[in-house]
């Protein structure tokens, strides 16, 4: 599972059973969901994904653009995160108080922010993969993350360690 997450928050994890203690079961990291430290990029299915984070400001909120709105496919409801100005992307695995190589930062407000994953079908834009179904440079990634400051009153955010509901049946 593909995480974002605020390495402040996870600096009692510093080896396999403090990562145990603290994220092993799906209602541990439901806790750090609900605490805004955390934000599943799930889809119950393991892979290497392209992701992407983009952060806005009240007055000039992260967006889709629109070649990802022509190829999104499904979005988030907003969870909560309280940011303390960075934001990591990792696989869950990854989430302690040492943070690995190659693991995404981002720059974001500090406060509390709505986060809404958008998975974009990046495969379904023409000259986007190789002849391997790789993709190509330029390519749209599986994932856009936007993260935008939290509205005024707004107290209702995502809980659930699945990102997105199951389809309708």
């Amino acid at each position: 599972m593909l995480v974002l997450w605020d390495p402040q928050r996870f600096q009692a994890v510093v080896d396999d059973d403090t990562w145990e203690e603290e994220l092993l079961e799906d209602e541990d990291i439901a806790g750090h969901i609900q605490a805004g430290s955390l934000v599943p990029l799930n889809i119950g299915a393991d892979g290497a994904f392209g992701v992407l984070v983009r952060s806005g400001t009240a007055a000039t909120p992260a967006m889709l653009t629109g070649r990802e709105t022509d190829h999104h496919l499904v979005a988030s409801q907003p969870y909560l995160f309280v940011s303390r100005g960075r934001a990591l992307v990792s696989g869950i695995e990854h989430v302690s108080a040492d943070v690995p190589d190659g693991v995404l930062e981002h720059r974001v407000p500090a406060g509390p922010c709505t986060v809404v994953v958008h998975l974009i079908d990046w495969q379904a834009e023409a000259d986007s993969q190789d002849k391997n179904g790789q993709p190509l440079p330029g390519a749209l990634p599986d994932f856009v993350v936007l993260i935008n400051p939290a509205q005024p009153g707004q107290e209702t955010f995502r809980t659930a360690v699945n990102t997105f509901d199951p389809p309708d049946s």
